[in-house]
């Protein structure tokens, strides 16, 4: 039996696809974008994470409670010793100050139906569905296409957020159980993509291609990050490329925020997670003239 692991479940989603979803976060990413809003999804493996800010000073029932001794407290700070911790989540269970939570949970298809049968009536009166995202969805693709194939059986509308970064073959397998692609598209400069992803971006523009030949229905997202990508020549650099593939006719703008640096802090990753800064309004409003003045609709989220 297929099992994948997600991280997170999100309800009543408006900005993922058609109507109101239901968005399910696997876990798990090959890219290592430097501005990742979920740092949390890249690893495919469960992990613990800590909010200090939560964390009350006088009390030591998770450090009591860890079998693996993997927990201990500095002065006013907890410590976790990953290479102990083996996510018994028993710390998880006594710290009623909601502090340390284990991110990552193996579920079966059926659970994941279970979950999904809970708003079907959202999705009957929006015209919604059920949307995957991540981290890279496909790096489950096993449990993934399992999970489409139980989901076609009940006419239930289905949107795939992915990085573009896997096999085509791997892609191919879901492909004809997808209603929607949402396609992240960052850099268009090769070496530039790699400096910040850490990836070089030639499988995300072929498999992007090759998807508009099959005349898939895809929007693509850019997430819009000052200095990175925003500039004239980036820009139409994008323009360049989407107008040279069929059927492209959405471009979704994200605006870069800093949710992801707090959680960078949660997870303790080693290193500081670099600070960008999001485009002015204005700016953001250039953009979407540039791609409207050369025939795509477009929006900012979503």
């Amino acid at each position: 039996m297929a099992k994948g692991i997600i991280f997170d479940i999100k309800r009543y989603a408006i900005h993922d696809g058609p109507g109101i979803r239901t968005t399910i976060f696997l876990k798990g990413c090959s890219l290592r974008c430097q501005w990742c809003q979920n740092p949390e999804g890249q690893e495919t493996n469960p992990e613990i994470i800590l909010r200090s800010s939560r964390c009350a000073r006088e009390c030591n029932e998770c450090v009591s409670a860890c079998p693996q001794d993997a927990i201990s407290k500095d002065g006013n700070s907890i410590e976790i010793d990953k290479a102990k911790c083996d996510l018994c989540a028993k710390c998880e269970e006594v710290c009623v100050y909601e502090a340390l939570e284990i991110v990552g949970r193996e579920v079966t298809v059926q659970e994941v139906l279970a979950e999904i049968e809970k708003d079907r009536i959202f999705f009957d009166e929006s015209g919604g569905g059920i949307t995957f995202s991540g981290g890279e969805p496909l790096m489950h693709v096993d449990f993934l296409e399992a999970l489409l194939k139980e989901i076609g059986k009940k006419n239930i509308h289905v949107t795939l957020d992915t990085s573009g970064y896997v096999s085509f073959e791997d892609l191919g397998r879901i492909c004809d159980k997808v209603d929607l692609f949402l396609y992240d598209l960052k850099i268009m400069d090769d070496e530039k993509h790699e400096k910040y992803t850490g990836v070089s971006n030639k499988i995300i523009l072929e498999n992007l291609r090759k998807l508009t030949e099959l005349g898939k229905s895809v929007a693509v997202r850019i997430p819009l990050i000052s200095e990175i990508n925003d500039d004239n020549h980036s820009i139409h650099m994008f323009v360049d490329f989407l107008q040279s593939l069929k059927n492209i006719k959405q471009i979704n703008l994200l605006s870069y925020h800093r949710g992801g640096c707090e959680k960078y802090k949660r997870l303790r990753k080693e290193g500081s997670p670099i600070t960008f800064q999001s485009p002015s309004a204005e700016r953001i409003e250039d953009i979407k003239k540039i791609f409207a003045d050369s025939g795509f609709s477009v929006k900012t989220g979503g």
